[in-house]
């Protein structure tokens, strides 16, 4: 069994499966997996929609930056099958839609229509609720099953490794290489890569690198009955502009969710009932569908830097330890991006320029941007270059 690598990328759901398809072309590649399949946590519960106007600035553009590669998918397989969104605002809300609306990078992706046009698109709306809506030009289903399989067959066609049931449970670094065991084997790499989303942390610690202080959420999604009469098939995603609720077409049901953020730990997350009644409430004020029952739930874990915006980069005292981690709950639909980022900055490159064009730099995600090396804490192992 081959042992030694270029690079190591711990976390093999989407966004280390991104990067390490990229860092493939060029390098020798293993990625490792703690559980006993990749893509079993975020990346196998996400919502997966591909949203222009989602999330912070840097969060916009580099979904904007992603949007060709989603389009274009792979071959005879396509990544993106046609959605739209919604994002409703009530009379109190109507400010928040405005200051969105207003934003120059989203100017041309969205367009502002009335109660009563939102209700036509979607016809379960409260016409008495809703005062007004933006509606997205690029709002996609996202296959996220088969995008993350693109990624980890790439990285197996350029000769990346993978292993499954193999946590990194100690990683050390003699200036030279890291030694990252885990349960089964033992392997050295000249770059260790975490993209261990919830558990980033975790991996940064057992490398002897500072955390960083991300904070994984639990956010929780069910699915009901559509509304007897109804053909939900063709409606758009609806999401409220105060980022209170969502709820879109699920195979001929209703997936909804209230949007919750909940801190946890880095665990297998479940759903609380609570969240769940707190779900179906905030929607039924909004549209009218009466949930009989629950036929499935189910929990995520979307995980935050302390800015909301993605931890990309070398740790600043430890250049052999590269940070890809803080994707919150746009790790799918930034992933084309980001795996370009992230493989360029591991290669010493520029930061590509379709990224650049966008006004995305390489300081406004580096891990840099949050200790300096003073308040960092001690830690087992340091760099020498």
């Amino acid at each position: 069994m081959q042992s030694a690598f270029d690079v190591a990328v711990v976390g093999a759901g989407i966004a280390g499966a991104g990067a390490a398809a990229d860092l493939s072309d060029g390098h020798n590649v293993l990625l490792l997996e703690q559980e006993e399949r990749p893509g079993m946590h975020a990346t196998g519960r996400s919502a997966a929609l591909h949203l222009e106007i989602y999330g912070n600035a840097l969060i916009r553009a580099l979904t904007q930056a992603s949007r060709d590669f989603f389009e274009q998918g792979a071959g005879a397989k396509t990544f993106a099958g046609p959605r739209g969104c919604l994002h409703i605002a009530s009379n109190e809300q109507l400010p928040a839609l405005e200051a969105i609306a207003a934003e120059a990078n989203v100017a041309d992706v969205v367009e502002w229509i009335d109660a009563r046009q939102a209700c036509d698109l979607v016809p379960v709306l409260r016409e008495d609720y809703i005062a007004a809506a933006l509606s997205e030009r690029f709002a996609y289903d996202l296959d996220v099953d088969a995008i993350h399989h693109h990624f980890l067959k790439r990285l197996r066609q350029q000769g990346g490794v993978i292993h499954s049931s193999a946590r990194a449970m100690d990683c050390t670094y003699d200036g030279a290489q890291w030694t990252i065991v885990t349960p089964h084997a033992t392997f050295t790499a000249k770059i260790l890569v975490n993209a261990a989303g919830a558990w980033g942390d975790v991996v940064a610690r057992s490398a002897g690198v500072a955390p960083i202080g991300l904070t994984p959420c639990r956010r929780s999604a069910l699915i009901v009955d559509a509304p007897d009469g109804t053909s939900p098939a063709q409606w758009p995603a609806v999401i409220d502009i105060g980022g209170e609720f969502y709820f879109k077409p699920e195979a001929g049901k209703i997936l909804m969710s209230p949007a919750d953020e909940t801190p946890s730990e880095p665990c297998d997350t479940f759903p609380e009932e609570l969240d769940l009644a707190i779900a179906v409430d905030r929607v039924q004020k909004a549209a009218d569908i009466p949930v009989r029952r629950i036929e499935h739930s189910w929990a995520g874990l979307r995980t935050f830097a302390a800015d909301r915006s993605p931890v990309v980069g070398f740790d600043p005292d430890h250049p052999a330890f590269f940070w890809l981690v803080g994707q919150g709950g746009y790790g799918v639909q930034t992933s084309p991006a980001l795996s370009r980022l992230a493989g360029a900055l591991v290669r010493g490159e520029e930061i590509p320029a379709a990224l650049a064009a966008r006004g995305i730099r390489a300081e406004q995600l580096s891990p840099a941007r949050f200790h300096t090396a003073s308040q960092r804490q001690p830690r087992g192992c340091v760099a020498t270059e």
